[in-house]
Parts: structure tokens; C-alpha cells; sequence
């Protein structure tokens, strides 16, 4: 299936020229959102999801984060890749990331976008949470499965911020979650009867129910963030 948007290149805050899947809101606009990618790169996966928060009148931007170290990386779930998009994480600081997600955001509001939020699975849930710590510009963060969070769980989001966990993920321990929760009370965690990765269609954990009540959830939080 076609995508709906077309990858463009933005100058990051450090000069890296940073590929962006870009797509246009579909529908009368709401907003902006910045969309950041699993571990797997800037997938038709994610390309996917990218649309779909289109659809629900959005214009998104999603930034190929590995791009200082190899343009175009795009891997599946097998144990090999999984181990390559490992690799490039270990290469590719959090500063870098934020700088990416900033220029998103910047991006956006410069085409007058409306309100940006940022979101982000796995990889990008742990990065959004990040940007919603350090980023200006964000009217509210929703993060899926972030396990980095807990390594920076003293930084405090300067925007509303909701989470999402899977009770069964077998990578985020339920302590984790828990540690999250009473350090941020004012951060709503929600916890899902799923696996790790419950949003994606293409992972063994996919949970169709568990997806369309979080997204819903990220929808609402987007709504009221203005």
C-alpha cells in the first residue's frame, strides 16, 4: 500500500542533515506530531503509523535517527537486526535525538501546525519522554514502552505527559513502572493486559484492543494540550 507522505531532509541543531518521513494532515488540521521510531529505523511500519495519526488530522514528522551513522537503515524483527538497531542505539547519544526532536518540533511550527505533541514506541517512547523533559515547543508527550526511561526518571516533563506499559513485557519490569509512577504522580501511567510492542501489528505482542484504547488515550491528551 502507498504511503501518504515522502521522506524530506531537515539540518539538525549539530548541522547532521536528519531524513524526516513527512505527512500532511489529513482531515481538517489539529495539530502537529513528532513520531519517533522504534530501534528499526524510519519502517514502512512506522510510515504506517505515521499515516495514521495523519488521518486523525495531524501533520507528523518522523526523523531517522541513525542518519550520522547510516543513512537509510531500515530493519526487520529478526534476532540479527534487532542486534544491528541495538548497535546504532549504543552510537547515537540522547543529545542527538533530542536535537532531532526539536527540529521536528521547529519544523512544524513553522508551517503553523497547531499544538505539537511528540510520541514515540519502545526506542521512541524513552525519547519522548526525554523530550518532553527538554524539548520547547511541546504541548504534550505520549510514550509506549520507553525501558530507557528509568535512567532518566529525575527529569521532570515540562508538558502534560501520559505513558504506556504492557503488564506482560517481558523488558520493562512492572517494578520499573511502578518506580516511575510514585517519582512522577503527576504523570498518568497507563497499564495494559499485553506484551512489549502491543501497538505494533507486526509483533508477536500486538494486542488490537490494548492499541485502540492507548491510542485513543494519546488522542485525548493531544486534544486537551493546547
Amino acid at each position: 500500500m502507498a504511503h501518504l507522505g515522502k521522506m524530506i531532509s531537515l539540518k539538525s541543531g549539530d548541522g547532521a542533515a536528519i531524513d524526516y518521513y513527512h505527512v500532511e494532515a489529513q482531515g481538517p488540521r489539529k495539530g502537529g506530531l513528532v513520531c519517533v521510531m522504534e530501534i528499526f529505523g524510519v519502517t514502512d511500519h512506522i510510515k504506517d503509523v505515521c499515516d495514521a495519526w495523519a488521518k486523525e488530522g495531524l501533520e507528523v514528522v518522523s526523523p531517522a535517527l541513525y542518519d550520522r551513522q547510516e543513512k537509510n537503515f531500515q530493519a526487520t524483527y529478526s534476532q540479527e537486526d534487532v542486534q544491528k538497531g541495538l548497535a546504532l542505539r549504543a552510537k547515537n547519544s540522547m543529545e542527538n535525538c533530542i536535537m532531532d526532536v526539536q527540529t521536528g518540533i521547529d519544523f512544524l511550527k513553522s508551517r503553523n501546525a497547531g499544538p505539537v505533541h511528540v510520541t514515540g514506541y519502545c526506542y521512541g517512547g524513552s525519547i519522548a519522554w526525554v523530550a518532553a523533559c527538554r524539548c520547547d515547543g511541546l504541548a504534550s508527550s505520549a510514550g509506549y514502552y520507553g525501558g530507557m526511561i528509568g535512567d532518566h526518571i529525575d527529569e521532570k516533563p515540562k508538558c502534560p505527559t501520559i505513558l504506556h506499559f504492557g503488564e506482560h513485557d517481558k523488558s520493562i519490569p512492572m517494578t520499573l513502572v511502578r518506580k516511575i509512577e510514585a517519582a512522577h504522580p503527576d504523570v498518568k501511567v497507563y497499564v495494559y493486559d499485553a506484551g512489549h510492542g502491543f501497538q505494533s501489528d507486526r509483533r508477536t505482542d500486538y494486542n488490537e484492543s490494548c492499541a485502540k484504547l492507548a491510542k485513543q488515550r494519546s488522542l485525548e491528551l493531544f486534544a486537551a494540550s493546547r
